[in-house]
């Protein structure tokens, strides 16, 4: 019986719950860098973070806050449309690995759920509802 009850996850298609890793993350970093902005500007509240709150070592604050806010406009809408999905996958793995390290050390847990759904994306590619996969352009690994 126990081996049956197990046996049920395995009748959901692969390609809901790739879904799913591709639509929340993208939510999150989406509705971030919607914070970032006013329109088609920067809000000076970014800037200010950028300088204060979010330093970084080695990057420039003003740089810092135009990668990031393009980031989190454009990586999202990648995700969602499954378009490049693995190398957007990537890119928000690794700003995920930056805002870890050096901006909120202590959010370990929700950067860890970020990064393990974002990773899962990498390895395993973006599912069939994707665009990666009806243009032919998802890598076979099998």
């Amino acid at each position: 019986m126990i081996t049956r009850l197990n046996a049920l996850p395995a009748r959901i298609p692969a390609d809901l719950p790739a879904l799913m890793l591709r639509l929340f993350p993208a939510v999150v970093f989406w509705q971030s860098g919607r914070t970032k902005v006013d329109g088609f500007t920067i809000k000076d509240s970014t800037w200010f973070l950028f300088e204060h709150e979010y330093a970084l070592p080695l990057i420039p604050s003003a740089w810092a806050a135009v990668a990031a806010t393009l980031a989190e406009h454009v990586l999202p809408v990648l995700l969602v449309l499954g378009l490049l999905t693995r190398l957007s996958a990537i890119g928000l793995l690794m700003m995920t690995a930056v805002i870890q390290v050096f901006v909120y050390p202590g959010a370990w847990l929700t950067h860890g759920l970020w990064a393990a759904a974002l990773l899962a994306l990498a390895v395993h590619g973006p599912g069939r509802l994707s665009l990666d996969h009806w243009a032919g352009l998802e890598a076979r690994m099998r």
